[in-house]
């Protein structure tokens, strides 16, 4: 298998579940397939890609790779394998937060349509998702758990 087979395979992985979240109805049926077939697949594509790559069995060795000098992270990510291995480590924890943030907001009593915005931002630039997330959670509530209620017009 080939490094932009594999590149290309977790990318189909992430979107589709990432429709799902986004789209399908909030079933835990759902929720499991977003965790399980989505994240568990693109952490167990992660892990097999670090090991062939430490390994040598799948190539994509950088000489002067490390994680203490940009120097040396820049090496990880200078062959085919070293991107595709990284992009997969975002594609799973992005995802995650992702999947955290629809179980979060359902559970404040956010509707599909407010939490879309939110899970799209995370989808395309994780942190700043999570980060618009933890922000609007702290401060509004729809009335869920340990959150403080908008006030509606009668």
């Amino acid at each position: 298998m080939t490094w932009p087979l594999v590149f290309n395979l977790a990318n189909g992985v992430a979107i589709v579940m990432w429709l799902i979240l986004i789209f399908l109805p909030r079933r835990e049926i759902v929720l499991t397939l977003v965790l399980y077939a989505g994240i568990g697949l693109l952490c167990l594509a992660y892990t097999a890609g670090v090991a062939g790559v430490l390994s040598g069995v799948w190539g994509g060795e950088a000489s002067g790779a490390d994680f203490t000098t940009i120097a040396g992270v820049r090496a990880i990510f200078s062959t085919d394998g070293g991107v595709t291995i990284g992009w997969i480590h975002y594609l799973a924890f992005d995802l995650f937060a992702g999947l955290w943030i629809a179980r979060d907001a359902d559970t404040k009593g956010w509707g599909r349509a407010a939490q879309a915005p939110v899970l799209l931002l995370t989808f395309v630039a994780g942190p700043a998702g999570l980060l618009a997330w933890l922000v609007l959670r702290g401060r509004f509530s729809l009335g869920g758990e340990n959150g403080h209620r908008i006030r509606t017009a009668s």
